[in-house]
């Protein structure tokens, strides 16, 4: 589906009836990435409205020239929060960049929130700044790897700690698909000139009280866990869970406990809510 206004025009894909629930991907993919991993969890609990979007420059989502800077990209989300949930109580769920939005507007829109679920979440945009653990393979298909393309082993092999076949395959179909759409130029305008660190402290707002749940992979060397540790000084109501074999992919290559993890957390807000 397609909204439109005056200021942005973006793709999002609805799913369920009930409570919304604003699902985020991470910088490059599209909605197809969090939608395979998600839509699982509520083959029997269908109570949930869930709105997965493709961020401006992301899959069908177009660039917008007003867009220079994470902050603005923080204004687009409003703008879609606005227009599909204006006023609504939500949950809401965000990977990798994703993750770093939803801590963004936390402290706006933590009245309206029931839940949060950040998976492998950005915590300190500069990369240079992060504390990661180096990229280590924990499983690796050598006859798989040979039938690939260059192009899509180097995309591969760059990210994934479990190099096999199922993870191949769900790789191609739910990230590689949307990375090839995303606007590159749109996406380094908003890292240059220093715009992807957000122009104040997101962290410094008030403990978010209700259940959240984050997940991180022990061998993620994109955005890592030690520094998303930090997150549970104002997420008093946090599961915190560090999974080995598992990387910046991690609903792909420890998909049982990524279900089982969101299941619980779902559990939780439902006991609230």
């Amino acid at each position: 589906m397609l909204y439109s206004d005056n200021y942005i025009t973006f793709n999002y894909e609805e799913a369920g009836e009930g409570k919304p629930m604003l699902i985020l991907h991470g910088n490059g993919p599209d909605h197809r990435m969090m939608m395979s991993c998600m839509e699982p969890l509520f083959s029997s609990q269908d109570q949930y409205r869930r709105i997965y979007v493709d961020l401006p420059g992301m899959g069908m989502s177009p660039a917008a020239e007003w867009i220079r800077s994470s902050d603005d990209m923080l204004r687009a989300v409003k703008m879609m929060i606005e227009a599909l949930i204006p006023n609504e109580r939500f949950l809401f769920v965000g990977q990798s960049y994703g993750g770093y939005l939803a801590r963004g507007l936390l402290g706006e829109y933590a009245e309206l929130i029931d839940g949060l679920f950040l998976l492998c979440p950005c915590v300190i945009a500069e990369s240079s700044k992060r504390e990661l653990p180096p990229h280590q393979v924990m499983v690796q298909d050598a006859e798989l790897l040979e039938e690939l393309s260059a192009a899509d082993r180097e995309e591969f092999v760059s990210i994934a700690v479990v190099q096999d076949r199922t993870v191949w395959e769900r790789f191609s179909r739910e990230i590689l698909c949307g990375l090839q759409l995303a606007d590159e130029a749109f996406m380094e305008r908003i890292k240059a000139d220093g715009g992807y660190p957000f122009s104040f402290e997101a962290d410094a707002i008030a403990p978010f009280e209700k259940p959240s749940l984050i997940i991180t992979g022990r061998q993620d060397s994109m955005t890592g866990y030690k520094d998303v540790w930090k997150l549970l000084d104002f997420l008093p109501h946090a599961t915190f869970a560090v999974l080995d074999r598992a990387g910046h992919n991690l609903h792909l290559e420890q998909d049982e406990l990524f279900k089982a993890m969101a299941r619980e957390w779902l559990s939780r807000v439902s006991s609230e809510t």
